[in-house]
């Protein structure tokens, strides 16, 4: 693709590394950031870079967050027994959305994938684990919503082996309304919904 000027061809090198976006579409984004106003250009700019820099994760569920604490987990008025594992800040979203669950979340930044070189140390395990058996934790419950892919079924498989030993603890995983091999990210509210309100008790 020849462009006019080096000025577009980076930004549309830029543009088109971003997931789902080809050599057109970043040129047809470029266009349109050129032909819009400055300010409205510079906003997104601004938008991006403060984002990117100044985003940080909670200090305890590893959720993306403004502050040390995410907004979930400083709200007292949600379910303190319980405690949410999923494996992407994504799924925090989704479950949100379906307006069904009122705990607490734990993000553990990926899944068990040996072919992709990813163990359990790579994960946030270990933090989950220290969270549960803090003394003066109020945790009752640790569901396991982890996309029923084999990655996701190894890492629950693993959370379960590691959670097993605490007889106050309870560890249920998520009904099977999702489909094996899909993500929790793209079920629709109804069903991921219901998949936390239906969650099954795992075997010891």
């Amino acid at each position: 693709m020849e462009f006019p000027s080096k000025l577009i061809e980076n930004a549309v090198g830029e543009l088109s590394k971003l997931p789902g976006v080809g050599k057109k579409t970043a040129l047809r984004l470029a266009l349109h950031l050129l032909k819009a106003e400055a300010d409205s250009t510079a906003s997104l700019a601004e938008a991006l870079a403060k984002m990117r820099f100044e985003i940080r994760y909670c200090d305890t569920c590893h959720n993306i967050s403004d502050t040390p604490e995410c907004a979930i987990c400083a709200n007292h008025l949600r379910d303190q027994s319980t405690v949410c594992v999923v494996s992407d800040i994504r799924d925090v979203i989704a479950i949100e959305n379906t307006a069904q669950y009122q705990g607490m979340y734990h993000v553990l930044g990926g899944v068990i994938s040996p072919i992709e070189g990813i163990g359990p140390s790579d994960l946030t395990i270990d933090s989950l684990v220290e969270r549960v058996t803090k003394e003066g934790s109020e945790i009752k419950e640790v569901i396991l919503a982890i996309s029923p892919t084999m990655e996701g079924d190894t890492t629950a498989f693993y959370l379960s082996r590691k959670l097993r030993d605490l007889p106050e603890i309870n560890v249920s995983t998520i009904a099977r309304g999702i489909p094996m091999g899909g993500e929790l990210e793209y079920a629709d509210e109804i069903t991921l919904g219901r998949s936390i309100v239906e969650r099954q008790r795992q075997a010891r």
